[in-house]
């Protein structure tokens, strides 16, 4: 081979070796820059707007602030007030033993003092059928008993024997003072417990209206009965 061929086969190996030296670095390059897999910690790394990162150096992990405040709930408890009103003490004596109202009436005991309500109707029989006889005051004590318990007139015996133009005797809501010292209010205290326990029946049960036996205002009632100086409807 002559010296110019062998020149010339020299440089196209040597030209030849470095196209390939070059091709083969830039492909590993462009290979590595396509395949290389992301790794966890890499993905790890990737922080988003506003946030930090967990492994950050600048991370305060803070704790849930919420409080839970608790307080006892007491129910309050109601003062009790004791009852201080006089109580209506139930009769001793014994209406099926006594025989008769005159019986009952001597043995039931004259009590100290009466309630409110005793001392109303007390006082009405008083007034209305003084010196009649036991089964009269009764009869007008059961009349004002019937009244407050038939729903048409006032509830309570003290509202029966205060309503308006009802009982002659009153005057202004207000009963004339009584003598309690004599027999007759002992009578009339003692004929308002047995009528107010009906220990006794009265001879005109029932009877809501009355009036006295000298007049006659002509009432459109069913008449009952008269017992001494009344005369008593239904």
């Amino acid at each position: 081979m002559s010296t110019k061929l062998r020149l010339a086969s020299g440089i196209a190996v040597a030209a030849m070796f470095v196209s390939t030296l070059v091709s083969v670095n830039g492909s590993g390059a462009l290979a590595q820059t396509r395949s290389a897999p992301i790794s966890s910690a890499q993905i790890s790394s990737v922080e988003a707007p506003g946030t930090l990162a967990a492994n950050s150096q600048n991370f305060e992990p803070r704790e849930s602030q919420v409080t839970f405040v608790t307080a006892p709930v007491v129910q309050p408890i109601a003062e009790t007030t004791p009852d201080i009103s006089p109580a209506i003490v139930p009769l001793a004596a014994d209406a099926a033993t006594a025989g008769s109202l005159h019986s009952l009436v001597a043995d039931t005991p004259l009590p100290e003092s009466l309630s409110g309500e005793l001392s109303c109707l007390a006082g009405a029989i008083y007034f209305e059928a003084k010196g009649e006889s036991l089964a009269g005051q009764l009869a007008v004590g059961k009349v004002i008993i019937a009244r407050a318990k038939s729903g048409r007139f006032p509830a309570s015996y003290c509202g029966v024997v205060y309503q308006p133009s009802q009982f002659s005797f009153v005057r202004g809501r207000t009963m004339p003072t009584i003598n309690k010292s004599g027999r007759a209010w002992a009578e009339a205290a003692k004929i308002a417990q047995i009528a107010h326990f009906d220990a006794w029946d009265s001879p005109v049960e029932g009877a809501l209206f009355f009036h006295a036996a000298r007049v006659s205002p002509g009432w459109r009632l069913t008449r009952m009965a008269r017992v001494d100086n009344h005369v008593f409807y239904r």
